[in-house]
């Protein structure tokens, strides 16, 4: 009797959000750069960004954010800032923090209900342990939001690497 052996990708759901001050430079570009990943690698995941303060809720991003990732073929004109709540530890599989002052006020924000296991750094992704800042491009020129956009496009490969697609299950 011979055996066939059958090889199953799995892709796992996940649920990823991006969270800058503001919601208007950084995290609508991590989250645009890393949802036009996950279309292209045909995963099954979810990306939002929030910012931790209000300052431009309901607004679109920067437009110079807009410009840069439109430069790069992705679209996020239609993103609009929103402010980060406790309730999105509960939404989301991952949160990451584009900075330490983000990851600070998202502590002091969601208190007892913060999670380490599901909040950390972004770049601490690609440069383990780093506790390295995607920099704020908001008082820069085009040239800051270029180079955010080229650390941020490295860093959502790595988590397309890292939690992307895989052979894990063998059937006989």
């Amino acid at each position: 009797m011979t055996k066939s052996l059958i090889t199953l990708t799995i892709f796992a759901e996940m649920k990823i959000l991006m969270v800058c001050l503001g919601n208007i430079c950084r995290s609508p570009l991590a989250e645009g750069i890393l949802r036009d990943k996950i279309t292209k690698a045909g995963l099954n995941w979810e990306v939002d960004s929030a910012g931790t303060n209000h300052y431009h809720t309901g607004d679109p991003p920067h437009p110079l954010s807009q410009k840069v990732a439109q430069l790069n073929g992705i679209d996020i004109s239609e993103q609009r800032a929103r402010r980060f709540t406790t309730t999105d530890l509960s939404q989301f599989d991952k949160v990451y923090a584009l900075a330490n002052d983000v990851l600070r006020d998202i502590k002091k924000i969601t208190g007892t209900s913060f999670d380490n296991t599901k909040v950390d750094l972004l770049l601490n992704e690609q440069f383990p342990g780093k506790d390295l800042d995607v920099p704020d491009p908001y008082y820069g020129e085009e040239a800051d939001y270029h180079d955010v956009y080229s650390l941020l496009d490295e860093v959502c490969n790595t988590l397309i690497e890292k939690y992307g697609p895989r052979s894990t299950t063998q059937l006989n």
